[in-house]
């Protein structure tokens, strides 16, 4: 029995033994994983993303020119054609003109919003003018704002809206009476009267150039204008005033008093100098697409270049044209050379001369005489013949503004004739030193017809576009067109000529002539 009982207890100690073992040697929980599994199982063709397709085109150069008309509204040279005219009719003559324009593919105007220190906008700085409703002071009836509304019309043509001013001239001899809404009455001690009746605003004034840079901008600022622009008038020329002297004593011997030691003409430009590199100042910080070009009379001194006689801007106007272009206050620069090829004041060598000045590479964009060019048998001949120096001068960066309007609209030949050199749409050159944002790619869709393609495009940055370029591709030959911004779509034929359209292609250009990159579809 006791034999028995320790075989018992020797097998209850085995058992024991293997339970403990057991249980130390228990695997513990194992912790879930949190890495992702990688399927190395190559996807099927349909699972991967789909490209578009990017088509590699060689697109055309599309023509670029600058073509502009001054349209005159001091003494209702051109427009209004009256002063007693209602809104509507200053309408439908503002909208004759402009189509007109676009009809021979100009693609700017330099529109007359003061004529003498009066607006043809609603202002607060100054009246409305007489030659608008034929009174000073007097607004519209029915109201509009004429200065918007010429900027809507022209921005719908895709035509540029530069505003013109006179900086200095107060009040025109066909202005009407001066009443007390006149800034004759309201700035008296500024405002000087010439002999030929005229009264002008002293340009050394400091109160002057206060009050010309706050209109300007005021015009910037509250306008959607694409430049503003000044023309010739500075200090007036000689004959406004009897061939007298300008009358500044009062300013002239506040500068001697200060300690001044500049003569009486360089202390005269340098006021013209400090105001024209203030006004370019005070635009670009305004807002720096909006350019600022000058349109000064065509003669800097006789002699330059040799043999060119006239008058000189430096010596009467005290207006040093030549440092101004020279310094690159300006984006534009339009001498106006109202001469002909050959004579004392030579057409070509006068622009040639005025280019050689040009060192920072501003545009240059001469003025011609087209509605009183003198000593020529065949003016459209000879207007055509300096449209086209021009560019064999300026290469891609061409351009010519006429003076004025009328000289095409009651020209019949002037017109055909300018027409006929203009035949071809044209974009304005690019004016590389304003630095602005570039435009998104445009989208492009097609949906084929029977026979015609029907091609839709936008912007995503819509707000940014002034105009598009619509591509075609018949055979081996690209079509090119310059459309409005509003225009977003266009059926073409899908043969032309015994040619079959294959390729479409769009892109978007802002207010300054810059292009976006294309978008394009194959057929």
């Amino acid at each position: 029995m006791n034999h028995s009982f320790a075989k018992v207890s020797a097998l209850l100690i085995i058992i024991f033994s293997l339970f403990i073992t057991s249980c130390s040697t228990q695997k513990k929980p194992i912790k879930k994983s949190t890495a992702k599994v990688v399927s190395t199982i190559p996807k099927t063709p349909k699972e991967l993303p789909v490209k578009p397709e990017v088509l590699k085109l060689n697109l055309p150069e599309v023509n670029r020119e600058f073509r502009a008309a001054w349209i005159a509204t001091v003494a209702n040279i051109n427009w209004p054609s009256k002063n007693n005219l209602s809104t509507q009719q200053q309408k439908d003559e503002a909208i004759k003109i402009l189509d007109l324009l676009k009809q021979a593919n100009f693609n700017a105007v330099i529109f007359q919003a003061r004529p003498s220190a009066d607006a043809m906008y609603k202002s607060n700085l100054e009246p409305w003018s007489y030659f608008l409703t034929g009174e000073t002071g007097k607004a519209p009836t029915p109201f509009y704002d004429p200065l918007e509304f010429w900027i809507s019309e022209a921005h719908k043509r895709g035509m540029e809206l530069h505003v013109w001013l006179n900086p200095y001239r107060a009040q025109h001899t066909t202005g009407g009476p001066i009443t007390g809404e006149s800034m004759v009455k309201k700035m008296p001690e500024q405002i000087i009267k010439l002999k030929n009746g005229m009264y002008w605003m002293d340009p050394s004034d400091d109160k002057t150039q206060d009050h010309v840079s706050a209109v300007i901008k005021d015009l910037v600022k509250r306008y959607d204008i694409d430049a503003i622009h000044i023309d010739d008038y500075f200090y007036p020329y000689k004959e406004y005033n009897g061939g007298k002297d300008f009358p500044d004593n009062r300013t002239w011997n506040m500068y001697q008093k200060s300690g001044g030691n500049l003569s009486r003409a360089d202390w005269r430009r340098g006021n013209v100098n400090k105001f024209i590199k203030r006004i370019h100042d005070e635009i670009k910080q305004e807002k720096s697409y909006v350019q600022f070009g000058i349109s000064p009379f065509g003669i800097w001194k006789p002699g330059f270049p040799e043999g060119i006689k006239g008058s000189s801007q430096y010596d009467e106007l005290y207006a040093d044209a030549k440092l101004w272009l020279n310094q690159g206050w300006l984006d534009y620069f339009s001498p106006q050379l109202y001469w002909k090829n050959d004579g004392p004041q030579s057409f070509p060598a006068l622009l040639k001369w005025w280019e050689s000045e040009n060192t920072q590479n501003r545009h240059l964009y001469p003025g011609l005489n087209t509605v009183g060019l003198n000593g020529v048998s065949d003016r459209p001949a000879e207007i055509v013949s300096q449209i086209n120096t021009t560019r064999n001068i300026m290469k891609g960066g061409a351009g010519t503004i006429h003076y004025s309007v009328d000289g095409l609209s009651k020209s019949p030949a002037m017109y055909n004739s300018i027409k006929n050199a203009y035949k071809t749409e044209a974009l304005v050159p690019k004016t590389p030193w304003i630095k602005t944002a570039p435009l998104a790619k445009p989208i492009l869709s097609v949906d084929n017809g029977n026979n015609s393609a029907n091609a839709k495009w936008n912007a995503i940055d819509n707000q940014n576009v002034f105009q598009w370029i619509l591509y075609a591709k018949y055979g081996d030959t690209w079509e090119t067109e310059i459309l409005e911004k509003n225009i977003t779509s266009r059926n073409l034929p899908l043969n032309k000529n015994g040619k079959k359209l294959n390729t479409i292609a769009m892109k978007s250009v802002d207010r300054l002539g810059n292009e976006s990159d294309y978008d394009a579809k194959k057929l």
